[in-house]
């Protein structure tokens, strides 16, 4: 399928939900930050004394449905999709997904007007946005998983002013990304004068986490990029 178009509201929510999200142990008090922002221009949302999120619309939650009998939450996602919550999967990108049971039943839904990769806190900028797609079917793919393909630079809007990066040094992947984020968070409480709660929803919503090491064994290297663009 190709997502055609989306049609944001001009507002949305980021929450911290405890028991949900990277660093539930260390954030276990509830959250909430309400955007509002320009449907029409898009320009980047507000977030406390002088901070402003770039927004890029996409679709946290879409797939298929499973061949399994029975009700089935879209968490976690499958391989016929899901909750992904992929970024990229915004306007102009093709997404293949491999079809289960008869007519595919399609799905969609959980949109944001802007997630970091990763997602830290469990919540993005989560707006209600109306949606265009176009479906095709592909005989004889025998996807093992979804794929997409994107319409240009997924990052150009968060890549103006560089970035900040933490990192953290782990035989864990999960526990190396939860060092890298917990290092964000006390930069950002240092360098803005924010609340640790504050900084935490605000890497989910523009912060990406990145594999940067996966070979020199035992440990492994996750970083999280903060964009400067926030704040500059």
């Amino acid at each position: 399928m190709t997502l055609l178009s989306f049609a944001p509201s001009g507002w949305g929510w980021t929450a911290n939900i405890p028991g949900f999200g990277l660093l539930t142990d260390q954030f276990k008090e509830p959250g909430l930050h309400i955007w509002k922002y320009d449907s029409q221009a898009m320009t980047p949302a507000m977030y406390g004394p002088g901070g402003r999120v770039p927004l890029k619309p996409f679709c946290g939650t879409i797939g298929l449905a499973p061949a399994e009998a029975g009700q089935h939450s879209i968490v976690p996602p499958r391989r016929v999709g899901g909750n992904m919550d992929i970024r990229d999967i915004s306007e102009g990108t093709e997404l293949y997904l491999p079809v289960e049971v008869k007519g595919g039943l399609f799905s969609v839904g959980d949109t944001h007007a802007a997630q970091g990769d990763g997602e830290v806190c469990g919540t993005a900028i989560e707006s209600p946005i109306s949606l265009a797609a176009k479906f095709d079917l592909v005989k004889g793919a025998n996807l093992k998983f979804p794929r997409f393909t994107t319409a240009g630079p997924v990052s150009r809007h968060l890549d103006a002013k560089g970035y900040e990066v933490t990192t953290g040094i782990s035989p864990d992947l999960m526990e190396g990304a939860r060092a890298a984020v917990s290092g964000m968070v006390d930069l950002l409480t240092k360098q803005h004068k924010m609340k640790p709660i504050e900084a935490y929803m605000l890497c989910s919503v523009c912060g990406d986490l990145r594999i940067s090491e996966i070979v020199d064994m035992p440990n492994w290297v996750v970083s999280f990029y903060f964009p400067r663009v926030v704040f500059e």
